[in-house]
Parts: structure tokens; sequence; C-alpha cells
């Protein structure tokens, strides 16, 4: 691996990003915008997301999906600019939606939060939902634990969801009408934990996946956002290589990119905190260079 590198810097909390057309897509949430970033740093303002932007997929025609956290809507940026929504689950879902990865037939898999993380309530369960191209919305999943950062394989046949308070990543193959079936653990990274309390639950984690990218070799990159570390997952969880952070920072998503596919990008930030986070911007995004390049969806 390379040395790592400081991108960007003055965000307040960089989260899903994305490589797409030559540049750096993602979410800055407490300045409620989303952004690209050039290989070279300069960051451009795509658009403003009152209700705190997350998860990004385009559509077959181009446009752009962004979740809309605290409304729990997806939006729909067409190419010419116009924003629309694309669903609203706000009857659908417990709390806010969070990440989300579009598959090529442009059907978007999001997850929820499931309870009040920012306000630290008791955990519980979540569920996954499914929107279709026309904005239709199912719920394929439930009882996840906490639905995080997901990826589709190659072929498009699997879905690997991480569930951060469930210390794994869940996999389930991807029918041809875009139900999920076949429910199984694709990698254990340590107990999981019963829920109590959410200061209990957290302190049981001994790995909490958040954002990921799926390399050429079937592995994953994995945020571990208690562990300031970055770790590359084989198939059922060992860990094979992992890329500390420097001191003060955590990691909360990465995406492979760049014209190799082989920058590792990497969202940082000093915690979770979104008072802090709100208040104060130190948020980094960091790169190396990996040996193996990208693959998959996102």
């Amino acid at each position: 691996m390379g040395r790592l590198t400081t991108l960007l810097d003055g965000g307040s909390f960089f989260e899903g990003p994305r490589w797409r057309d030559g540049r750096w897509w993602l979410s800055d949430f407490y300045a409620e915008r989303v952004l690209s970033v050039d290989p070279d740093g300069r960051e451009q303002q795509v658009l403003s997301v009152e209700g705190r932007p997350s998860g990004l997929g385009w559509l077959p025609d181009g446009s752009l999906l962004v979740v809309s956290q605290r409304d729990r809507r997806v939006l729909r940026r067409y190419p010419d600019g116009t924003l629309r929504t694309h669903a609203d689950l706000a009857d659908r879902c417990a709390n806010h939606l969070n990440d989300m990865v579009v598959d090529r037939r442009g059907r978007a898999y999001v997850g929820e939060f499931g309870f009040d993380a920012e306000n630290y309530q008791d955990p519980t369960t979540a569920v996954l939902f499914r929107i279709d191209v026309d904005g239709t919305a199912s719920t394929v999943a439930e009882d996840l634990y906490f639905p995080n950062g997901s990826v589709i394989t190659p072929d498009g046949g699997t879905l690997i969801v991480g569930e951060t308070v469930g210390a794994r990543y869940t996999a389930f193959t991807i029918e041809p009408d875009g139900s999920l079936s076949d429910r199984r653990v694709w990698a254990q990274l340590g107990p999981t934990p019963v829920l109590t309390t959410f200061a209990d639950t957290l302190d049981r984690l001994e790995f909490a996946p958040d954002g990921c990218t799926l390399d050429a070799e079937g592995h994953l990159w994995a945020a571990d956002l208690i562990g300031a570390r970055c770790a590359r997952l084989a198939p059922g969880g060992d860990i094979v290589a992992e890329i500390a952070m420097p001191d003060g920072l955590l990691v909360f998503g990465c995406m492979l990119g760049g014209h190799d596919g082989r920058t590792l990008l990497m969202c940082a930030a000093p915690d979770f905190n979104p008072e802090a986070r709100a208040a104060n911007h130190e948020a980094v995004l960091l790169t190396t260079t990996v040996a193996v390049p990208h693959a998959g969806l996102p």
C-alpha cells in the first residue's frame, strides 16, 4: 500500500463516497450538500439537501439518486438538473434513511437506522427497502442490525449489507425480480451483541462495519467506525490487511476508484457526535494506493 495522503479537508462529516466520471462523489452530512472532488482535491458542490444527504447512486439514464435522511426520502436529480422526489418512505421506516446501493437496472437498496442513534436511543432492528426505477418501494429484508454500507457483486447476483450493530456483513441472492433470498453471513467480525442499551451494545462491539467497497479478488475494504481503521476482509471475516487512521480520527466510509481503480478513498472525522460534527469542520478525505482494483457496485 502507498502512503496516506489528504485529498480534502474542512468537511463536517463525509459519507457515501463513490467514483464516477473521473471524480469522487460524496455527501457532507451537516453541511447538507452533495459534492464532487477531482483527483487533485478541487471540490464542486452538486446540490444542497436540507434533509441531510447520505447514500448516492445513479439510474441508467444518468439521474443521480440521493438519500435525504431526516425526511426519509430518496431524491432524483435528472441529467438536466431537475430535482424531484423519487420515493417517500416517511410512513414506512422507524427513523432516518441511511446508505444505499443502486444496481445496473436502477433498483436501489436502502437501509434505515431503525432507532434514534443520534440521541443514543436503545438499539432495535431495522429493515432494508428496494426502490424500483418507477419509485415504488418494497421491504426486502427485516431484522437487520443497523444496515449500512452495501455492495453488489460484479455479476449482479449478490447484495452484501453491513450490519453496524451486528458486527457482520450479510449476503443475499438478488433474484431476477429484485427480491432477496438465501440470507447468509458473509463475514462475522466479532460476536453479535444482544441489543440492550446504546452504550452497552456499543461497548460489546469488536468491529462496527460502516461504508465498504468490493475489490476484484472478492474482498471487502470496510470502515470500522469504532476501531479507527479500514480493514480488508476476506469472505468469512478474516482481516488480511488494515490501514490505521492518523491519531484523533475515525473512519466512516471508503471507496475504491481512480483511473485504475486502485485508489482507496476514506472518509474520516474525529467522532460521530452530531453536535460536534455540525459545529466543527474537521472531516477529511484520505487516500492511499492498494494492489487490487475495484469491482462491482457502487
